[in-house]
């Protein structure tokens, strides 16, 4: 009998807000505030858990997910504190990269991470099926810090997050392509803004279309 493939999807909403989706159950990381992204509209979305990687106003705003409860959380969590900068947290607090684990896959959101992983993070983060890392620099790592980080992680999917795209995001932040261009062939752009995850051997990059990206 052929072994059923496990997927689950993931939807990129806009900044480094995300749902994931698995067998019913949904999970929404970092939804911003109203207005407190350049381009983007705001988030009105209906999940079972929402996970904020920190309390800056574009990562905290639980309030605009409605939660629904739907079924049992199938997913193992585990929470790795690091910083928002390279000061120790002295600039822009702390911040905390969560790796969710159903079993059979396992993905992160590594949050406004902005510093390098310590080795025991690290060998935590090994092997990911997927992974969302920023990459747009000024406020977290950017794109060559995040390659780095990339390269020691060796994940199957790597999403790249909180950057600047055509009509949305900061204006202080690096393009995504700055990150892409770093992959030349590995890097895929989807038209869409979802992908589904199964488990894969080799790694790429995944870059999704904001769904909350407003169209003028």
């Amino acid at each position: 009998m052929t072994a059923k493939v496990r997927k689950m999807k993931l939807t990129y909403i806009g900044h480094s807000c995300f749902k994931l989706e698995h067998e019913g159950y949904s999970v929404i990381f970092d939804p911003y505030e109203d207005g407190s992204v350049p381009g983007l509209l705001p988030v009105r979305e209906r999940a079972d858990m929402v996970l904020c990687s920190h309390d800056h106003h574009d990562h905290r705003a639980k309030e605009n997910v409605e939660l629904i409860h739907s079924r049992k959380n199938p997913f193992a969590i585990t929470e790795l504190d690091t910083f928002h900068d390279d000061r120790g947290g002295s600039l822009r607090g702390k911040n905390m990269i969560r790796i969710l684990d159903d079993g059979h896959m396992r993905i992160a959101h590594m949050g406004d991470q902005g510093c390098d992983l310590t080795k025991a993070q690290t060998e935590q983060l090994r092997g990911l099926d997927l992974v969302m890392v920023p990459v747009g620099g000024y406020y977290t790592i950017d794109a060559r810090w995040a390659k780095r980080i990339m390269d020691q992680l060796h994940p199957g999917i790597i999403v790249p997050m909180h950057y600047r795209g055509e009509g949305f995001g900061f204006e202080v932040l690096e393009t995504v392509e700055k990150f892409t261009d770093l992959y030349a062939a590995e890097a895929v752009i989807h038209e869409g803004s979802s992908i589904e995850i199964a488990k894969i051997t080799a790694s790429r990059v995944a870059v999704m279309e904001p769904l909350s990206a407003s169209r003028k």
